[in-house]
């Protein structure tokens, strides 16, 4: 089953807060991720706020192409709600 984002935000120290179609919502930290070569275009912070949803894909995507799997993100957000739980 794939899960939809239904909305995305930047926040401060490269986090992105997100909310899925099933209601799951959360805040997701990528400050190790935007460290890497891969996605060094979006260390700024000024680009990363600009974040956007893909209405094709449903990435979350950044000008320049860089894209990240919706799957990827919530499998992220479930297993932290999950551990917090418990």
């Amino acid at each position: 089953m794939m899960h939809t984002i239904t909305e995305c935000r930047a926040e401060g120290n490269y986090t992105l807060w997100l909310r899925f179609d099933d209601g799951l919502e959360g805040s997701v930290d990528l400050g190790a991720l935007v460290l890497t070569e891969s996605y060094l275009a979006i260390s700024d912070a000024d680009t990363f706020a600009r974040v956007a949803i893909d209405p094709v894909s449903n990435a979350v995507t950044w000008a320049g192409g860089i894209k990240l799997d919706p799957e990827m993100l919530y499998r992220d957000l479930a297993s932290k709600t999950h551990a917090a739980r418990h």
